[in-house]
């Protein structure tokens, strides 16, 4: 398929501003509906508001960095064909994590992330967490500041903040990671295949109260967080032949 509509989205910073309408005066602008790609300019954090927006269009995301880090993002250029360069680009698809969180009232939250679960204390005393794998508890008191669920593509963000190992692309695993544990001492975390189901329940909600966060969207006062990933929900990044995800994520490891 040759790509030949494109939709044009701003982060709003004011060098996301600059790019859009450098593009405009050369493109037209589709609506997502519309177009053949979406092309998406800002940072890391408006590439994941776009895949969160638009899912249900099934439309590949080809975005270049507007923002900081951009590590999910080709380079910006405005010198050179953008749609030669968006038809020679690869297609690297993401699988996205699903929750299901519970909060103190007994309300259900679902969610998805392209980075991570998260789940965090709220109040000055560690979490008191439990934790189970395909039903069975795998962790039966964890205290920590929280712990946390990332895909291969979130493993280089918080993830990896956290101490978390860093996961190929194309590794069928998840990463559990703990965040500041303080009991087990030494459990820092497991690697696990991307076909279990993850439930995290806070054993002191009362007390320890935390919160359930997937990528921006976060719930208040959860007490029972459930984590799979459906292999068949997938999603299309498009990036630059010498710029691959794969090899970025591959990279991270050997970074000082």
């Amino acid at each position: 398929m040759k790509y030949q509509k494109l939709a044009f989205l701003k982060s709003g910073s004011p060098k996301s501003e600059e790019a859009y309408n450098l593009l405009l005066a050369k493109h037209e602008n589709y609506s997502p509906e519309d177009a053949d790609v979406i092309v998406a300019l800002g940072g890391d954090g408006f590439l994941l508001q776009v895949l969160h927006t638009y899912p249900h269009l099934d439309k590949p995301i080809f975005g270049m960095n507007r923002g900081t880090l951009g590590f999910l993002l080709n380079e910006y250029k405005d010198d050179v064909d953008l749609l030669e360069r968006i038809n020679h680009s690869q297609d690297v698809h993401l699988c996205p994590i699903s929750v299901d969180i519970e909060d103190d009232q007994g309300e259900h939250f679902h969610y998805k992330a392209y980075n991570e679960v998260s789940v965090i204390r709220y109040s000055g005393q560690s979490a008191n967490l439990q934790i189970s794998v395909n039903g069975k508890v795998t962790l039966e008191h964890l205290n920590a500041d929280g712990v946390l669920v990332a895909t291969p593509a979130g493993s280089t963000a918080y993830n990896f903040s956290a101490h978390g190992p860093i996961i190929p692309l194309n590794a069928n695993l998840l990463a559990l990671t703990p965040v500041s544990p303080f009991r087990p001492r030494r459990w820092k975390g497991a690697l696990l295949p991307n076909d279990v189901t993850i439930e995290i329940k806070n054993l002191d909600p009362t007390k320890r109260p935390i919160g359930a966060a997937a990528d921006s969207k976060e719930v208040k006062n959860a007490v029972h967080a459930k984590v799979w990933q459906d292999k068949k929900d997938t999603r299309h990044l498009l990036f630059d032949q010498d710029q691959s995800l794969e090899d970025r994520i591959m990279l991270e490891q050997f970074s000082i």
